[in-house]
Parts: structure tokens; sequence; C-alpha cells
């Protein structure tokens, strides 16, 4: 199946805020009873923001855990300029290799493609009329929403994504859903006693469209960035991330945003280092919630106390 994937997006390239800082105790005990209650709540209001971010951000498919990609990446670039589609490409990978992904060497089939137009939307539609079961392939669980595809071609954002998934089961690799034409998979759902699962979501492509007009002014390290967080998590295109210091507010405030913040790698990083092998999907995102705030409060407290 996974060949098949990346035939069909090989034709259609040929087609076309800073933690406050907390003073260290000093003297008596009273003054180290408040400078503790101070962290408490500090590692509350942390744990809420994470837990906030990733309930914003997070869009898998119905019913469904958050996927990432499990095997080689490669990255394809198509209808931009050599050097602007080889920025791109390398980027994306190296961003890639800093949440412990391989990428694919040159020659590779593409499996996350970015498609540079002056017209996103009719880029978008012409894709899937020509295309459609690429982005809509009828396994269950292996994409969001018929009206969320309808949205990926009739909206205005100036990135549109679009990400398939596939329910594998981890022992035997197989696919874990049935697909048009197919009979139904024989899986093990949760592990015996548990409450865990066999069954694993994995990314197995994503088209992103850039509209190069409405992007115009920006770098291409920021659109470059912008790719590379939707093309390794499932981002909902409709999140509202005013309150976070993330790349995914770069079309609100550009020169607020150069680049992939330390707060989107710590999100990606937890997505990919969480174990993910929870039965229920709100527990695998408290898996990441968990990891992520973690982290957080690790390199908050490796930060010098200010004077």
């Amino acid at each position: 199946m996974g060949a098949v994937f990346a035939a069909g997006l090989m034709s259609m390239a040929m087609m076309i805020a800073p933690a406050e800082q907390v003073r260290s105790p000093q003297a008596d005990g009273a003054q180290t009873t408040t400078a503790l209650e101070d962290i408490v709540v500090q590692g509350r209001r942390l744990d809420e923001q994470v837990r906030g971010f990733i309930d914003e951000v997070s869009a898998p498919p119905v019913g469904r855990g958050p996927a990432r990609w499990q095997d080689n990446i490669c990255v394809g670039v198509a209808n931009l300029r050599g050097d602007a589609a080889q920025y791109l490409a390398d980027r994306v990978s190296e961003v890639a290799m800093e949440i412990g992904l391989e990428p694919g060497e040159p020659g590779c089939r593409p499996n996350i493609l970015i498609i540079g137009t002056d017209d996103g939307s009719a880029m978008a539609r012409g894709l899937v009329e020509a295309r459609r079961n690429v982005f809509w392939p009828g396994g269950a669980g292996m994409s969001r929403s018929r009206a969320a595809l309808e949205a990926f071609q009739s909206n205005s954002d100036p990135v549109r994504w679009w990400h398939i998934s596939v329910p594998v089961d981890s022992q035997t690799g197989s696919v874990a859903v049935r697909l048009p034409g197919e009979s139904a998979p024989m899986v093990a759902k949760t592990t015996s006693g548990r409450l865990r699962t066999t069954i694993r979501n994995d990314l197995n492509r994503v088209i992103i469209i850039v509209d190069m007009a409405r992007a115009d002014g920006l770098d291409m390290r920021q659109i470059a960035d912008y790719a590379a967080m939707v093309a390794f998590s499932q981002v909902d295109p409709d999140a509202d991330t005013q309150g976070y210091d993330s790349i995914l507010n770069l079309f609100r405030n550009p020169q607020q945003t150069p680049s992939l913040s330390d707060w989107d790698m710590a999100y990606l990083k937890a997505l990919y280092g969480a174990e993910l092998n929870q039965a229920s999907a709100s527990h695998q995102a408290g898996e990441i919630q968990g990891l992520m705030a973690r982290d957080q409060k690790r390199a908050q407290a490796a930060v010098p106390e200010s004077d």
C-alpha cells in the first residue's frame, strides 16, 4: 500500500511567553514556604498551558490517537525553482533528524510533498479531482472528515495540508483497517489483561500546498519551518495558537515568528518520544502532554535565575 501511495504523490508532483523567574529562598522558613508555593503554582500553569496547546493543535481522525512517522521520511518539493525547492527539502529534513527521523536519500519517493502555487484553492481542487483516492483512500480512521477535505480545497489559507495516517498492527506491521476491495484484517486491538493496544497510527503521507502569493514577504526559513511543523504532526488548520510561542502564528505576526520555537520543538519531540501504546486516544494525548510538560519544567529549571 505504501508504494501505491508514494506513486500517487510522485504522479501529483509531475502534474503540477518566557516562564516567570522565581527567586531562591532566603533565610527563614516562612520565606522558604512561600517560594515553594510559587513553584507549585508555576508548575500547574505550565501543565495547563501544555494541555491547552495540544488540545488546540492536535487533529487526528475521529476515534484515532495521534499519528507519527515510523519509517524513513522523504521530502519532495514541486512547482518551485531549484534553489528554493532544495532549501525547503533540506530544512524539513533537518528538522526530521532533530526529532529522531531518518530522511531518505536523494531520489527517494516522497511521502511528504510540498507544492508551491499562486492559487492554493485551485491547486487543491485540481489535485483532489485528479487523485481523489490519494486524499480519500477509504479506510476507516485514515483521514479527517469529508467536510475537512472540502475545507482543504476551499479555504484561503496561505498554507494548507492534508494527512493520511494508517492504523497498523505493531506486532506484524500489517494494516489494521479494512481497505476498499479487501477483507477485514485479523488484528488484536488490546494486549491481554491490560489497557494497552498493539495498534499504532502511522503517518503515511502528507500533501502541503503553499500559496506563494499569500506568503509574499516571508523568507524561506519561515515557510520551511511552518511546513515542517505540519508535516510531522497532525495540526488542526483552525487551531487558535495566539497564546503560544509557535511557528503556527506565522501568518498572524511574521516579525515575531522567525522559525520553529523551542515550544514547537518540545511538542514535536514529545510526540515522537512518547510510547503511545495506550488503548485510549485521550490517554495517548495525555502521554504526550506529560512528556512535554516534564521536559519544559526541566528546561526552565536549567535557566539561571535573574538577579
